[in-house]
């Protein structure tokens, strides 16, 4: 198989740390030097760290695009590791939405050392959106098996914090939580059905004090954004107002039997109207409740 590698108007530059990442200077292993292609955000940018499992789930993959597109109105830049899985799917959310977004990396940054290659595309477009590919290793360098521990501790140590999206037992996501800890940087976690697997990390995470993310909101208030009154998207004009009702009592997520109650519907109306919601994609049903997608 051929990968088509970015293009090179984006040579590599050696930074000393002096023009580390503000945060990444506080960090007593930080590297002695870096190598990056493309431009690192602007200082008045917060950056967030986001990680989690290579073999993500459908759940990971939405909530990673719902909660990175919440961002969108605000100075906040993404950084990730370029890994398959949630790492990928947060690096396309930011640039969905046009948010700048890092991404680094445990190989060097040049075409032919880029790990993974299959994601050689990928590192295209974060470069030609103004973005930045970013590593400690002198060219050329091939992934070792010690290079991603140390690549997890500048991306911890350069963000302000981490959202752990999907980690199970013995995942490598969880190292980068860990570090984040150790460099007194705040941990959020989005919570997993229990029976999954590949959350059971995340979970343990939050029993142990990790920070609750239900929304995008959440991290905002994280990272010390002022709150800002969320903006809902407007609804389809093609709603019975059985179903328009159903919406707007969907202001937070709520049972069935709650929904009933203060939708004002009788049973038969209000599970009608849901279904109908459900199947047209405009609500997601999740962890034993209802919500707006």
């Amino acid at each position: 198989m051929v990968y088509v590698y970015p293009t090179m108007p984006f040579p590599i530059r050696q930074i000393r740390p002096r023009g580390f990442p503000i945060l990444l200077k506080e960090v007593p292993d930080k590297p002695a030097q870096l190598y990056m292609r493309g431009t690192l955000p602007p200082p008045e940018h917060r950056l967030l760290c986001v990680v989690g499992s290579r073999a993500c789930s459908a759940y990971g993959r939405r909530q990673t695009q719902k909660l990175i597109a919440g961002l969108a109105r605000e100075k906040v830049a993404i950084v990730s590791g370029l890994a398959l899985g949630i790492d990928s799917e947060a690096h396309k959310a930011a640039l969905d939405v046009g948010l700048p977004t890092v991404a680094v990396l445990p190989s060097s940054c040049d075409d032919a050392s880029l790990y993974p290659a299959t994601n050689a595309v990928l590192a295209g477009r974060i470069l030609k959106s103004g973005g930045a590919l970013l590593s400690e290793r002198t060219a050329p360098w091939k992934a070792h098996i010690h290079d991603f521990a140390a690549r997890n501790r500048i991306m911890a140590g350069m963000s302000q914090a981490t959202l752990i999206i999907e980690a199970g037992e013995k995942s490598g996501t969880l190292i980068t939580a860990r570090l984040a800890l150790d460099y007194n940087r705040e941990v959020l976690c989005i919570p997993h059905e229990l029976e999954r697997m590949g959350g059971a990390g995340a979970n343990r995470l939050l029993r142990q004090g990790a920070t609750l993310v239900q929304n995008s909101a959440d991290i905002l208030e994280a990272l010390g954004f002022t709150a800002r009154a969320p903006v809902q998207a407007p609804l389809p004009t093609d709603l019975t107002p059985e179903e328009t009702s159903v919406l707007h009592t969907l202001a937070e997520p709520l049972a069935n039997d709650e929904i009933i109650e203060r939708s004002g519907l009788s049973a038969q109306e209000a599970n009608a109207a849901l279904s109908s919601l459900l199947i047209r994609g405009l609500i997601v049903e999740r962890l034993g409740k209802i919500e707006r997608q």
